[in-house]
């Protein structure tokens, strides 16, 4: 049984650090270290990470947090200053990754580098980074699943819980499920790379990312079917509409790039 020791992680003076903040952070730095660590094994100076990552991370918070004010606009339209209460949870994944990937292809563009190339050496660090990242909604009591009695199961507190479910005390621990689904795509995707090195074979780049699209999304699809909190358009939740539509790209992605490489070799 989980049971969450609270948001807040220390307090220096009159501020208090979550454990969300910490998570989110300790997650950037990670994905950066594998991405600068991988482009140096490919012999590509790494330097380029540290611009990139700033605008990554800024552009990934904004798109996160309009993501989900857009879809609980009844609630930020009667109580604006929260918009900015990042402290409290609220940034949606599918916004992050949104807004992450606008930035990331107009950085690649400016500086007129192969967008595939990078998103394969990044991508790996970019689902640690989700895995770590997801503890955050334990900490907060959040991001939780229905009713269970199973042995992982998390406790949360009565002002936590939704009123559907305000007599029940445990529930679905969805992102523990979210976070061991990312870290062993994580592991997928690293053995993939650096296999490919051992072996002397070459992947076409967009390979990694592609199986990143269609992993992530497939797990992400059935975890949600078990949440209380999803964001909905109509009867349908949007999670798992945004899911069929990146499981779709990362198909045609991977189709492209597969063919692509085999016109390569037969050239």
């Amino acid at each position: 049984m989980f049971t969450s020791p609270g948001a807040i992680a220390f307090s220096v003076g009159p501020v208090a650090v979550h454990y969300y903040g910490l998570l989110i952070g300790m997650g950037v730095l990670c994905a950066l270290f594998y991405g600068i660590t991988e482009l140096k094994r490919r012999n590509i100076d790494g330097e380029i990470l540290y611009d990139m990552g700033f605008w990554l991370i800024l552009s990934g918070i904004v798109g996160a947090r309009l993501y989900y004010v857009v879809f609980k606009w009844s609630y930020f339209e009667a109580n604006p200053l929260d918009i900015l209460a990042l402290w409290k949870g609220g940034l949606a994944i599918h916004g992050a990754l949104i807004g992450g990937f606008v930035a990331f292809l107009a950085f690649c563009k400016i500086k007129n580098i192969s967008w595939l190339l990078y998103a394969d050496v990044l991508i790996p660090g970019v689902i640690f980074a989700q895995g770590l990242g997801r503890w955050g909604n334990f900490f907060n009591n959040e991001a939780f699943g229905a009713p269970t009695d199973l042995p992982w199961k998390v406790f949360i507190p009565q002002g936590a819980r939704p009123s559907l479910y305000a007599d029940f005390e445990y529930f679905h621990p969805t992102f523990l499920y979210e976070s061991l689904w990312n870290l062993f795509i994580f592991a997928l995707l690293v053995y993939v790379t650096r296999t490919s090195y051992k072996v002397g074979a070459t992947r076409p780049p967009g390979l990694i990312f592609s199986l990143y699209l269609v992993l992530y999304s497939m797990g992400r699809f059935f975890i949600e079917a078990l949440r209380t909190d999803s964001l909905y358009i109509g009867q349908f939740r949007v999670a798992q509409v945004a899911s069929v539509l990146l499981v779709l790209a990362g198909l045609i992605l991977f189709y492209k790039v597969h063919k692509g490489s085999r016109a390569g070799r037969s050239t």
